[in-house]
């Protein structure tokens, strides 16, 4: 056992904010001196969507995590939730049913992190997509995904897509369409959800790393994970565990010894980023390219990215890299369609590559293989689940949950319940009308020297919980807008997300280093000074994560 776990505590179940930075050896001591209903294992958005489910439904659930929340495929996505339309095109009609729903249903409950984004689709010369078919195609879409009447698919001729892209390649276009899809920051939106888990009873922690599963009777009844910040052991109890490992999940299986029959096949996807002014276009797009597959080219902010690829990978799954190969593939990409603009690999400022865990389809390429979820039932009790898509979440954490709670109810008697997230508020959702919410910030900060584009930063980032940033931000006697704005951030993050490291600031807390990377050479010292006061590190463990940050700024736009 953990020498924390030895130790008394009077926290007993009851951690006082249990993901603050400054409370982890209160949490970690209240996770190992008790038995859960459910241990989680993976702090993606599957693990996030099944702890929320199951805490909400009365299980007493623990997740675990062995890096940052969201710091595997959760923050590699194309930061869409999408109605999969694609997938209607390789026939997945439930598929594409089900995001759609819940796309609804993300909306009205995350507001801050689902923004509405009129795509455009352009028809072109020799493409996959033809204008009476796309037309039929998107009328189903529309009504599968259940577009909403203002934002339903509107087709386009020749000149009316030019209208809408200037910058569109007029030598392949034949016309075109415009439909709705739905942007997020899904780094973001994985926290929120492990946040919303934890206000309502659920006890998270990250960077603990399963090392094994403990049995009795040939029945899993436990983990041993190492505290990666402390390269201590401790050891968790629960009555059931699911593994939601993503990448890791077959890991997991072969520990368990039950790794037969299905299995995953890993695939990678990249993004590159550019600034705005390099690729203005005036809205998202996603189009042909010449292999026939579909790339999306996506507005945020100051920036603009495109994606994504898909290729076979079974290299290193915690920092898979950027190759030429894939930067080449997306350059010829966007050339392609908009050759005015003339891309280079000297324009990148940006990227990130993950991961995705599917499903393996014999004799299928990695583009052609099903996003559909699949779970895996042990002999040891041990539940599996893999694939799936960040839009359809909260749906496989129902389908988990219910295997779950039907088991406990069978051999524990705990009462069977219904799932409630459709109806749950997520952590930061309660602004109303985003647009006047935004604005309302917008008026405090102004006079201290900030612009709309930090408000509209931060309720994209924090949602209803920007307030209570900003609150302590004009307190402070400012001197340097952004560097002081950073600050109050940093200590809402400590206080309530369990950061550790300094990198993890730059990226899953706050995207920096995707979308607004210019400003972290000025902040690594502030940061990590702050960050050493508050989790007392020493000079050489400040050194240690400033050091990581600079490589980190290299590494996404060093392509080999």
């Amino acid at each position: 056992m953990a020498k924390g776990c030895q130790e008394e505590h009077e926290l007993a179940g009851c951690v006082m904010n249990p993901l603050s930075s400054l409370n982890r050896q209160a949490l970690l001591q209240d996770l190992c001196s008790q038995e859960f209903d459910l241990l989680i294992i993976g702090g993606g958005i599957t693990g996030a969507g099944i702890a929320l489910d199951a805490t909400l439904r009365g299980i007493k659930t623990a997740l675990v995590e062995m890096q940052d929340f969201a710091a595997g495929t959760s923050s590699k996505s194309t930061k869409l939730i999408h109605g999969g339309l694609r997938y209607l095109k390789q026939g997945e009609v439930r598929l594409v049913r089900e995001v759609g729903k819940e796309r609804a249903i993300l909306y009205r409950n995350a507001p801050h992190m689902v923004i509405p984004e009129r795509m455009l689709l352009p028809l072109v010369k020799g493409g996959s997509f033809g204008k009476y078919g796309t037309s039929i195609g998107l009328a189903l879409y529309d009504r599968l995904a259940s577009v909403k009447p203002g934002e339903k698919r509107r087709m386009l001729n020749r000149e009316q897509a030019l209208e809408c892209e200037p910058l569109l390649n007029r030598d392949l276009l034949n016309g075109g369409c415009v439909y709705s899809e739905y942007r997020t920051n899904d780094a973001r939106l994985t926290l929120e959800v492990i946040k919303t888990a934890v206000n309502n009873g659920a006890r998270a922690a990250n960077y603990l790393k399963v090392e094994s599963l403990t049995y009795v009777k040939e029945k899993v009844i436990g983990l041993n994970c190492r505290d990666l910040l402390t390269d201590s052991l401790i050891s968790l109890k629960a009555r059931k565990i699911v593994n939601a490992s993503g990448p890791w999940v077959d890991d997991l299986r072969k520990k368990d010894n039950s790794l037969t029959n299905r299995r995953l096949h890993h695939t990678k996807g990249v993004h590159i980023v550019v600034p705005r002014e390099r690729l203005p276009v005036k809205q998202s797009a996603y189009f042909d390219v010449f292999d026939k597959r579909m790339v999306f080219v996506i507005p945020r902010g100051k920036t603009t990215y495109v994606g994504t690829t898909d290729t076979d990978y079974d290299k290193d799954l915690v920092s898979p890299e950027v190759t030429k190969q894939d930067v080449e593939y997306l350059l010829k990409a966007a050339n392609t369609m908009f050759p005015t603009v003339e891309l280079t690999q000297i324009d990148i400022i940006s990227s990130w590559a993950g991961i995705r865990p599917l499903i393996h389809q014999e004799g299928k390429s990695a583009s052609e293989i099903s996003r559909k979820d699949e779970i895996f039932l042990s002999k040891s009790g041990l539940v599996s689940i893999a694939g799936g898509k960040l839009t359809g979440f909260r749906k496989m954490a129902q389908r988990v949950v219910d295997l779950v709670i039907k088991d406990l109810n069978r051999e524990f008697g705990l009462p069977l319940k219904s799932c409630i997230t459709s109806e749950t508020q997520i952590s930061g959702g309660g602004t109303g009308n985003i647009n006047d919410y935004t604005r309302e910030l917008f008026l405090r900060i102004q006079p201290h020297g900030y612009e709309e584009y930090d408000a509209e930063r931060l309720v994209r980032t924090y949602g209803d919980q920007s307030q209570e940033i900003v609150n302590k931000l004009i307190e402070k006697n400012i001197t340097d807008p952004q560097t002081d704005l950073a600050l109050v951030e940093l200590e809402f993050i400590i206080n309530n997300e369990s950061l550790y490291h300094l990198l993890d600031y730059f990226t899953q807390k706050t995207a920096r280093l995707w979308f607004n990377k210019k400003t972290i050479p000025n902040l690594i010292e502030p940061i990590g000074r702050r960050m050493q006061e508050l989790l007392g590190w020493d000079e050489d463990q400040l050194k240690h994560e400033q050091q990581s940050v600079h490589n980190a700024l290299e590494s996404v736009i060093k392509f080999e």
